[in-house]
């Protein structure tokens, strides 16, 4: 299959490629004039033309294949004035040119449908939200601080297992399969155990991509979802930044010019630093003792800084680093659990002198260390550790791009568990994987084609995956358009959490092992790696000026899944002469799908902002057991239904006073039932042993897998916030915010051994200030 789809790929590159032929081109920046930062998704377009582009990440755009003449060039810009600029374009000549935007002194809500809409028009866009920091501070934000990760528990296919645990669910597929990026960089682990903060510094994004499915060549290495976060370079013209405090923690970013841009043509230097602490364990002692009288031991600490190095001509190098911690003590069954995520490296953008070109590249390491130690659940820690190092080529041909690139990542993982029969788990690996990419987009008439490729080779397991990838968009009218997305993915990495657990913590990483069956479901193993399939069908309807409606249906197939085996009862040395593999292997092989539906209904229009979102979803995993049985079930987190409504609304003579509310129902989550207990004996002595006077273990007889339901979940949040301005550049954020508002009864999880029930947060009000200067 792989190989037609390559020869089509190849014979459709060719022919619209050379279907466009260079004229003339112009290329440059564009940026907001007072801080100095690029101006990302601007309209640059030649007025009287169907000539443009939109601006990406870096504010870099270029428009090619545009004949002779004289032009006046346009860009325009939400909030920002638009700007006119006469150019003349000889032939085959390549004009450069940088640009500063100067915010309007009144809102064009024209200007910010119009764009939107374009954009609509002109990318494929299929199972993917576009997020800014406006768009995060629009939600209630709880505890005082707005934050990537409440926003992303709104979002179309996503499911959160609740306030703590700070895991997310993506269309069927697990943390684990999810990639994170900062700047290129790998996070391992994006969100803090209470599960209302991630590690992101909301003021500090310049953009956020989270892609539920479907995605494209230049991402490889995860199988169900992508968030692609990018990072502001920092204020080039002057100090700025921000501290806040609330009741759940506190907060300080800093952007200093190092050398400031004085001119267009000149470069400049700048700086950030950023902190973000959680004092909730000793905050909740004095205002939330209701909760718990020892308090909520919920601790974090999140530290970055990065420094970015701009040429005259756009070229830029900027240097980063982080350390993320997060520690758990003494709560409830969970005795102490805590991770540690550290890492740096450097990304750079190179605009080549004469030629249509932008390059990009990337060199970093990151490592995450997690550790769980429990009176009720088994012992574990996790470690990996390692590097990226990308390139990534952009072309453009008028209309169309082709871009292309080369990722290399090595990984050491390092993992220790012991399983519900006491049978210890380890492994330690090393692994490199390579892959190569190409993805070219075209546009025919109404016809949006994006079709892609990555070959991705995993060393340490000597396998090559060809992975074919496509997008499409048909705009069937003004106000109609229907999309497609299908890929192949693959991954090494695989989830070091046991399914047997009621709550997991704990969130850790192994590389692909060899200790698997042989064979599944009566058939010879030939892969080691994780495998999906995904085909996505969707529509978009723009309902007036003000209102848009997205609608996609999804179907992602599983065909090989790795997992602890919790079947395990001997080690290989061991097992008597019989024993099946699954009975004796560390992992085991699972297969699956997850299919369902998402509805989107958004409105925005001055004062007053709406979204309305409906997930439905199906998850299904099938495993083998010891006797050769198949058997189906469903995961831990399958929610059938998942409704979110968020509404906002500004008010006041200088929009001072800002109102919103989100309300969330989901069906209750599967969990594992108990039947019964036992008295383990694990025979020290072995056949010596005494039993009569040998003191076992507690054994748990547990009842069909996820056979269980817990109940339905829903919950009311509420934000006011009030701006005070002192100045045109400082201001004073007050911000009053309730946390289950009718202080519902949401099930966290039942303790296995006493049967006690643990509530998700109660009723939490919290306030908080913020200072911006």
């Amino acid at each position: 299959m792989y190989k037609t789809y390559l020869l089509f790929f190849v014979t459709f590159l060719f022919l619209a490629i050379s279907a466009n032929a260079q004229v003339a081109s112009v290329r440059g920046f564009v940026f907001e004039e007072e801080t100095g930062e690029p101006a990302i998704f601007s309209n640059v377009f030649l007025e009287g033309t169907t000539h443009g582009a939109s601006t990406d990440v870096n504010g870099y755009f270029l428009i090619t294949k545009v004949p002779t003449g004289n032009y006046t060039l346009l860009v325009t810009y939400i909030g920002f004035d638009t700007i006119r600029r006469a150019i003349t374009l000889k032939e085959n000549d390549l004009v450069d040119i940088k640009l500063f935007l100067k915010k309007s002194s009144f809102e064009l809500e024209t200007v910010t449908v119009n764009a939107a809409r374009i954009e609509a028009k002109t990318e494929t866009r299929t199972s993917v939200i576009q997020i800014s920091p406006r768009e995060i501070k629009q939600i209630p934000s709880i505890g005082g601080q707005a934050d990537f990760a409440q926003y992303l528990q709104v979002i179309p296919g996503i499911v959160f297992t609740g306030d703590q645990g700070g895991q997310f669910y993506v269309r069927g597929g697990t943390p684990i399969q999810n990639k994170v990026i900062l700047d290129g960089m790998t996070i391992y682990n994006p969100f803090h155990s209470i599960g209302l903060f991630s590690v992101f510094e909301t003021d500090l994004i310049s953009n956020a991509e989270v892609y539920t499915g479907g995605f494209n060549a230049e991402y490889g290495g995860r199988i169900s979802a992508v968030m692609d976060i990018s990072y502001k370079d920092g204020n080039k013209k002057r100090v700025s930044g921000s501290v806040g405090a609330s009741t759940f923690g506190s907060r300080a970013l800093l952007e200093v010019p190092i050398v400031k841009q004085k001119a267009p043509d000149k470069g400049s230097a700048s700086m950030i630093l950023s902190f973000k602490n959680s004092f909730l364990a000793e905050s909740s002692k004095i205002f939330y003792d209701y909760i718990d009288e020892d308090g909520l031991p919920f601790n974090f600490m999140d530290l970055y800084g990065k420094i970015s190095i701009n040429a005259a001509n756009g070229s830029k190098v900027s240097i980063f680093g982080f350390n993320f911690t997060d520690k758990v003590n003494n709560y409830k069954s969970v005795s102490d659990f805590g991770w540690n995520s550290f890492g740096g490296g450097l990304n750079f953008v190179i605009i080549p002198g004469r030629s249509p070109v932008l390059v990009e590249g990337l060199f970093a390491y990151s490592q995450y260390n997690s550790g769980i130690n429990s009176t009720a659940l088994n012992d574990r820690s996790s470690m990996i550790g390692g590097f990226t190092g990308k390139l990534d080529f952009s072309y453009f041909y008028g209309k169309n791009k082709l871009q292309y690139g080369i990722e290399i990542e090595g990984y050491r993982t390092e993992y220790f568990f012991t399983n519900f029969l006491g049978k210890s788990i380890e492994q330690i690996e090393n692994t490199t994987q390579l892959g190569i990419y190409v993805k070219y987009k075209a546009v025919f008439g109404k016809f949006i084609i994006e079709p892609g490729f990555r070959a991705q080779w995993y060393a340490s397991l000597a396998e090559f995956s060809p992975e074919p990838r496509i997008a499409v968009k048909f705009n069937a009218g003004e106000h109609f358009r229907l999309k497609l997305a299908a890929g192949m993915y693959s991954q090494n990495l695989i989830d070091a959490t046991s399914d047997r657990d009621v709550v997991n913590l704990f969130y850790g990483f192994l590389s692909g092992p060899e200790n698997l069956p042989e064979s599944f479901a009566g058939q010879p193993r030939k892969s080691r790696l994780q495998k999906s399939n995904h085909v996505i069908l969707g529509a978009e309807f723009d309902i007036g000026r003000y209102i848009n409606l997205n609608v996609e249906g999804y179907y992602k197939q599983y065909p090989q899944i790795t997992n602890i085996n919790r079947f395990k009862v001997y080690d290989q040395g061991e097992a008597p002469p019989g024993a099946s593999d699954v009975q004796t292997k560390d992992f085991i092989i699972e297969r699956g799908n997850s299919y369902g539906l998402d509805v989107s209904l958004k409105y925005d229009y001055k004062k007053i902002y709406l979204w309305f979102v409906y997930s439905l979803g199906f998850v299904n995993r099938e495993y083998e057991t010891p006797n050769g049985e198949l058997v189906s079930y469903t995961p831990n987190y399958d929610r059938r239904h998942n409704l979110n409504a968020v509404l906002s609304y500004v008010t006041g003579a200088k929009k001072q006073w800002e109102f919103s509310a989100r309300w969330n129902f989901g069906s209750g989550f599967p969990f594992t039932q108990v039947q019964g207990f036992y008295e383990y004996l694990v025979f020290p002595g072995g056949v010596n042993t005494d039993y009569l006077t040998e003191n076992g273990q507690l054994g748990v007889l547990y009842a069909d897998l996820f056979g269980g339901r817990l109940p339905t979940y829903h919950r009311l949040d509420i934000d006011a916030k009030r701006n005070f301005y002192f100045s045109a550049r400082t201001k004073l954020v007050v911000n009053l915010s309730i946390t289950n508002v009718y202080n519902r009864d949401n099930v966290f999880y039942v303790d296995l051994i006493s049967g006690e029930v643990v509530y998700q947060l109660p009723f939490m009000p919290s306030l908080g200030l913020n200072l911006y200067f």
